[in-house]
């Protein structure tokens, strides 16, 4: 296990090294690294005020999940799990590693582990179907009428189905693991997880709801880059970055980045040159996106430091569950 975690730590290290080291070829570092300090600073203060708001905003939707699994955890200790497991995951696979340090802190506190598991899996499903219907959105918006916006309105509704059928994974699994496997500690977790995730097909207004606020995420993530390139002085319109921020944080949610440095920014810059912005400017925005969303992350750290078992709460916190 040691072994693998090294492996993967190497390969993100050789990729964000990699690509950061082939942007310092195409572009002025230095002038890049200006830009950053000189972005405007009410535009940097709004944007953390955002930062601040979109976190709010995904522990509620992770606590509503939560509360129709019926698991016995107070919406303050939820808080303090996800914020320390975002920090956690910073330095972690990204994407993939926030979510495992949340379900294992959530693991501690609660019984049902399976629950635990499916609830952090259900959060990041409909987290990246946000994702992608906004982006697929942003492109009818920005070339409506086109053959590439009916191609990408259809690909919506295969979208939609694909994670609808998510949430029929237990027959999924119990048609594709072989019954007399069934009995096996692995194949009961698996089964277990998915009969946990399938149970949320019942509760399609909880679905719903936490759906709305994921699209609010989204929206408040690009809104808060949009904010980011007038600070820069980037004179993209508002619409643009409806096409290319999804993809810029479909790849932040690949594990394969450190704290998604290197290929994000390397995507971003490489969406902005057809709207004729600078390679320097297009590198100091995705670096400021990436910068603002490590600060969200800091009170995390603040609560992981205070806390006695470095996930969670205080013990005060801990006495009233």
């Amino acid at each position: 296990m040691i072994q693998r975690a090294a492996a993967s730590w190497l390969l993100r290290v050789i990729v964000t090294v990699g690509i950061l080291a082939y942007l310092s070829t195409t572009l002025d570092m230095g002038a890049a690294a200006r830009a950053v300090v000189a972005v405007r600073p009410l535009y940097l203060i709004a944007v953390l005020l955002l930062v601040a708001l979109d976190r709010s905003v995904m522990i509620l939707r992770w606590v509503l999940l939560l509360r129709a699994s019926g698991a016995s955890i107070t919406a303050r200790h939820a808080a303090a799990i996800f914020l320390v497991s975002s920090f956690v995951g910073s330095f972690l696979p990204a994407g993939i590693g926030g979510d495992a340090a949340r379900a294992w802190g959530l693991t501690r506190v609660t019984a049902n582990t399976s629950e635990a598991l499916a609830s952090v899996a259900v959060d990041r499903l409909l987290g990246i179907l946000a994702i992608v219907t906004m982006g697929i959105l942003g492109v009818l918006v920005w070339s409506p009428g086109t053959r590439a916006g009916w191609t990408m309105g259809a690909a919506v509704g295969v979208l939609l189905a694909v994670s609808l059928a998510a949430f029929w994974a237990d027959r999924l699994a119990r048609f594709l693991v072989p019954s007399r496997l069934h009995d096996g500690a692995l194949a009961r977790r698996l089964l277990r997880v998915t009969d946990a995730v399938s149970r949320y097909r019942g509760r399609g207004s909880v679905l719903a709801h936490v759906m709305l606020w994921s699209f609010v995420v989204q929206l408040l993530r690009i809104a808060q880059a949009y904010l980011l390139g007038l600070g820069l002085a980037i004179s993209v319109p508002f619409r643009y970055y409806l096409v290319f921020m999804p993809i810029g944080l479909l790849m932040l949610l690949l594990p394969i980045s450190i704290s998604g440095f290197g290929l994000p920014q390397g995507v971003i810059v490489w969406l902005l040159r057809p709207q004729g912005v600078p390679d320097e400017q297009s590198f100091a925005l995705s670096t400021l996106i990436v910068l603002t969303g490590l600060a969200g992350n800091l009170p995390g750290l603040w609560l992981w430091l205070r806390s006695e078992a470095g996930f969670g709460v205080g013990a005060a916190d801990r006495g009233r569950q």
